[in-house]
């Protein structure tokens, strides 16, 4: 990030929370501990760009600095002693497994919230929304979900684009063989040499991987959807309201601030590090909407 992002994210921070009310720590086993180690874990991924990944050995991107501001809320709330912050790598399958058993306190990633995975965790406002798409070599001429009838498609172990296409593939009898890859990456490169006619994924993560290709034009993104936008959150242990209370609170007042717009205009608009890449993603109608009005996309509240 640089540097003069920096400081002012950090300002801004610090006048948002200077009046952020006291916690009943016996009441939230996480922040009992957090207290107890004056220090934060935070989950964190290795290449999802814009959103979480690592830069020089340092973890960077949107939701990274959305955690950042969720701490800076939090230690005003236990009486202003510094956090340290220590970050721990995850990967879409042992995500939930690290959360369940402590190992991390709030995974800052691109963790879709469904009404599935509220059984397992809890979840933030939304700070992002996204659609499942697939990429193909533009030259295969691939657009829609019917074309995709007969053919191998791919997508990554541990995430729900692995179910979409397989309820889509059964509900519509498209005879697709579904291949499994562990990361991104390794799935993109299947596309990119022809070992899979397509890669499912969240769209947001698609356009990140045809912007850093070598040849853009050689990849199209599907304009057809296989799922409705749906929402990242920050991830949060199920069983600790009080927790995720505060997390909220805490993006409540960063979203009422507007300091959520120039953040996003930072990752998704302006050159990130470290190649100066271009998202080029506009936010939407439907972000916007809950940046203003975070209560009413509280998954708690429904």
């Amino acid at each position: 990030m640089r540097a003069n992002s920096v400081g002012v994210l950090a300002l801004t921070l610090m006048s948002l929370h200077v009046s952020a009310s006291p916690i009943a720590l016996e009441t939230s086993p996480t922040l009992t501990r957090i207290a107890q180690q004056q220090a934060i874990t935070l989950g964190h991924r290795l290449q999802e760009i814009p959103f979480s990944y690592v830069v020089d050995g340092q973890p960077v991107g949107y939701s990274i600095d959305l955690c950042r501001a969720v701490v800076a809320g939090l230690q005003q709330r236990l009486g202003g002693v510094p956090l340290e912050v220590r970050f721990v790598p995850v990967t879409p399958v042992n995500r939930f497994i690290l959360l369940r058993h402590g190992d991390i306190d709030l995974e800052c990633g691109v963790t879709t919230r469904t009404s599935e995975r509220l059984e397992q965790a809890a979840f933030s406002y939304p700070h992002f929304y996204t659609a499942t798409r697939y990429v193909a070599l533009a030259e295969n001429a691939m657009r829609t979900v019917a074309d995709l009838a007969g053919r191998s498609v791919v997508s990554t172990t541990g995430t729900i684009n692995i179910e979409q296409i397989n309820a889509l593939n059964r509900r519509h009898g498209l005879n697709i063989a579904v291949m499994l890859s562990r990361r991104h990456e390794e799935a993109f490169a299947m596309v990119d040499k022809g070992q899979a006619a397509a890669f499912v994924m969240d769209d947001s993560l698609l356009a990140s991987l045809v912007a850093r290709a070598d040849a853009p034009e050689r990849f199209r993104i599907s304009d057809e959807a296989i799922s409705d936008p749906q929402p990242y959150g920050l991830m949060m242990p199920l069983a600790d309201a009080v927790f995720a209370e505060a997390v909220n609170q805490a993006l409540h007042e960063y979203y009422q601030s507007g300091a959520i717009h120039a953040l996003y205009d930072q990752w998704f608009l302006q050159p990130i590090p470290p190649d100066n890449l271009v998202m080029g993603l506009p936010m939407s109608a439907e972000l916007a909407a809950t940046f203003e009005w975070p209560d009413a996309h509280d998954p708690s509240r429904r």
